[in-house]
């Protein structure tokens, strides 16, 4: 059989991977039982920052190989819809982890501009309105000659005979749908998105004492957020968490406040320890796990379509 290559999932990772094969020449196809805009990755935060990232030596490679793609593209490809936007990162951490500055330009916040009590760093780095993204990364692909199909797998070695290999990209379900792998957990996240009142800098306020906060502008809308609530699972909006999102990005953003809501939208993050990012044996095709991104899909989104490719 000639190498043909499916992709399980059409989220960030997965077209993604499909793009980066392609490109290489080789035969894809997308096979998912939701579109790009209906995946996780389109609720995202989606911009370049480690969070609840695995540490390694192999992620900090994925890390920069990301930056660098993200970069290029926002500088060189105006309507992907990918920006680079200056912000802060609060830190309230007696000696908060800084290493992800070793691929960014960066300087201590302000402290008129921060929380009381609080550090940060300010910085710059590309975001992405998910909204235009998803679908341009999809219209690349499908120039690149990937194909999409509509399809829900419920069985990796069911695909044997159409395909030589399948690369399971599809986020939370990924380790059940290998089957092997009971170490995911789903990670609840809770956005709102309100009209934009002009601001263009974005504010991340990970360990706020009453929860998640942050603040991104993107090019439709300004993305107000957050919850990490592992082992939930409900999709539907709470409008009490809402209300605590809106107080807390209000108090560190306060041109936010009693914007209009533009949507509402809730994802669950594919959590894991460790990124899997392998071979998986024994299987009746050869197949590559590439799931567990946690909170930092897009942040690794490009790092691992390169991994993936080198492996094959």
């Amino acid at each position: 059989m000639s190498e043909r290559i499916a992709v399980i999932g059409a989220g960030v990772i997965g077209l993604s991977i499909a793009h980066e094969l392609a490109s290489a020449g080789r035969a894809v196809t997308v096979l998912a039982d939701a579109a790009p805009l209906e995946t996780t990755s389109a609720v995202a935060g989606a911009i370049w920052f480690p969070y609840a990232a695995e540490r390694s030596p192999a992620v900090d490679a994925m890390l920069e190989a990301s930056l660098r793609r993200m970069r290029t593209i926002a500088l060189e490809e105006p309507d992907a819809g990918v920006d680079l936007r200056s912000g802060i990162i609060v830190e309230r951490t007696p000696d908060p982890d800084r290493a992800w500055t070793q691929w960014v330009e960066s300087e201590p916040a302000d402290p008129a501009e921060l929380p009381a009590g609080a550090t940060g760093v300010r910085t710059t780095v590309p975001l992405a309105t998910m909204s235009v993204y998803l679908p341009w990364l999809q219209q690349r692909c499908a120039g690149l000659g990937v194909r999409f199909e509509r399809r829900a797998i419920d069985d990796v070695d069911a695909l044997a005979g159409e395909w030589s290999t399948a690369i399971v990209a599809a986020g939370v379900r990924g380790g059940a749908l290998l089957g092997d792998d009971d170490a995911v957990v789903p990670i609840r996240g809770q956005v709102v998105r309100v009209a934009n009142p002009g601001i263009a800098e974005f504010r991340i306020d990970d360990d706020n004492p009453g929860g998640l906060a942050y603040v991104l502008p993107r090019r439709d809308c300004v993305v107000l957020g957050g919850t990490a609530e592992p082992g939930a699972t409900s999709l539907a909006p709470d409008p009490a968490t809402e209300a605590g999102i809106l107080e807390r990005c209000a108090a560190l953003v306060p041109e936010v406040a009693g914007q209009p809501i533009v949507s509402r939208a809730v994802g669950l993050r594919p959590g894991r320890s460790r990124l899997r990012i392998e071979e998986v044996p024994g299987r009746a095709l050869r197949v590559i796990a590439a799931y567990g991104h946690g909170g930092s899909g897009v942040t690794l989104s490009w790092g691992t379509a390169e991994r993936v490719a080198g492996m094959l």
